[in-house]
């Protein structure tokens, strides 16, 4: 059997790497995306408030601030004969997925945060490292058409989380959750089978670099954080800024979409979980063409669209408080998600100064995307208790503006200041 790691042809080895990567990422957000559409149900069963149910579903993202881009680092100055990134795989999935599968199990209110702070803990430990194998292995001017293969299974699991909360959740709920806790063990062991980073492009130039003098201190994290903030450029500031906005704007779409189904348009819960559903195939519709404009037009650009159409969406969704309505808002919404999804990733990984600190980056990503998840949906839950339920699109449109402010800033600055003698890499931002 051909090691994925030494194929016969480039193009093969790029198509294969990035599907068992994409694999890895559908089964981990598979987890994630029935625990954001079911647990603020099982949350709202204790908790009236929607500010509080939106805290608690932000506590995953709070952890992964710290989490990922800790473990990030790790990985980047592991070595071992399976790589760098692949011992925390073997090990994170299956424990992640054993304790997914005990949430429904959880009826006190006590227990059920205990189990899904367990379970958010030991998931953000491993999340930004296997989104790390893409750059590891991927050339900078094709991430982002491998991004779009990998996002587009991230997408996948919006329609198996819509169809398991529309066939399982309201009969069989504990049935449910073990679907994605089963997913998840079936990719762990096809990735320890399959994959072995340690020929990777990534991992090879890493230890090159090992070998200079003096390359280790720009692997600590401080000397990264201090390298990010004294950029007098800011663009890789701002682009993690842009992440966290729109993160939030997104995570908040998400993670009180169900309640809003039962409250405003009286849907029942397992109906409600299904709202998604048609936006998850609009984003898997979306996601390579969005890589192709952004090899058109730039990445940035595809971004800044992206988002505005995301915002221009909701608004369209809130003037319309219809199952409908929502349904075509949500969906024309997944449209611009993707042109900024697919390829903020991309930007940051393409800024950073070298291979050694892919991982890093990664856990620098996740930490936008979950300081946006912990605060947006806590936020909009907080305009929502002031403004009602049925203005929850509206409100989420509002925090959206401000992540196209951050875009189109980041923008500007690369028009000014991402000249060829000061371009970190070759390929286009």
């Amino acid at each position: 059997m051909t090691s994925v790691d030494t194929p016969p042809d480039r193009h093969t080895a790029t198509g294969r790497i990035t599907f068992f990567i994409a694999l890895t990422v559908f089964a981990q957000e598979s987890t994630w995306n029935f625990y954001d559409a079911q647990v603020p149900p099982m949350l709202r069963e204790h908790i009236a408030s929607a500010a509080v149910v939106g805290l608690v579903m932000g506590m995953d993202n709070l952890l992964g601030i710290f989490i990922q881009p800790w473990m990030g680092n790790r990985s980047d100055n592991a070595r071992t004969r399976w790589g760098r990134r692949i011992p925390f795989l073997a090990v994170g999935m299956p424990v992640a997925a054993l304790v997914f599968a005990v949430i429904p199990l959880a009826s006190a209110l006590p227990t059920l945060i205990a189990v899904i702070f367990l379970y958010a803990v030991i998931a953000n430990s491993f999340k930004p490292i296997g989104e790390a194998l893409l750059p590891d292995f991927i050339e900078p001017e094709r991430r982002s058409r491998a991004s779009a293969a990998v996002k587009s299974a991230a997408g996948l699991t919006v329609i198996v989380s819509a169809l398991l909360s529309a066939l399982l959740v309201d009969d069989h709920p504990t049935l449910a959750f073990s679907v994605p806790s089963a997913l998840m063990l079936t990719s762990a062991a096809v990735l320890v089978w399959r994959v072995r980073d340690n020929r990777s492009r990534g991992y090879q130039l890493a230890l090159a670099e090992d070998r200079k003098p003096n390359s280790a201190p720009a692997t600590r994290m401080p000397d990264i954080i201090r390298d990010i903030l004294r950029d007098r450029d800011r663009s890789r500031l701002l682009t993690i800024v842009a992440i966290l906005l729109f993160g939030g704007a997104w995570a908040a779409s998400r993670a009180l979409i169900t309640p809003y189904g039962m409250e405003t348009l009286g849907l029942s819960r397992g109906d409600a979980g299904a709202l998604t559903l048609p936006s998850g195939i609009a984003f898997l519709l979306a996601a390579y063409p969005a890589a192709f404009l952004a090899e058109r037009v730039g990445r940035i650009r595809t971004m800044a669209l992206g988002v505005t159409l995301f915002g221009a969406a909701l608004v369209g969704g809130a003037l319309v408080p219809t199952p409908t309505g929502t349904v075509v808002a949500l969906s024309v919404g997944a449209v611009g998600a993707a042109g900024f999804i697919i390829n903020a990733s991309v930007v940051l990984w393409n800024l950073a100064p070298s291979s050694q600190v892919l991982g890093t980056y990664t856990g620098l990503y996740t930490v936008g995307w979950a300081s946006g998840g912990f605060i947006g949906p806590a936020l909009v839950g907080a305009m929502v208790d002031v403004t009602g339920w049925q203005f929850l699109l509206a409100d989420v449109a509002v925090l959206t503006a401000l992540a196209v402010a951050a875009v189109l800033r980041v923008a500007t600055l690369r028009r000014h200041h991402d000249t060829p003698a000061t371009a970190p890499t070759t390929a286009p931002l």
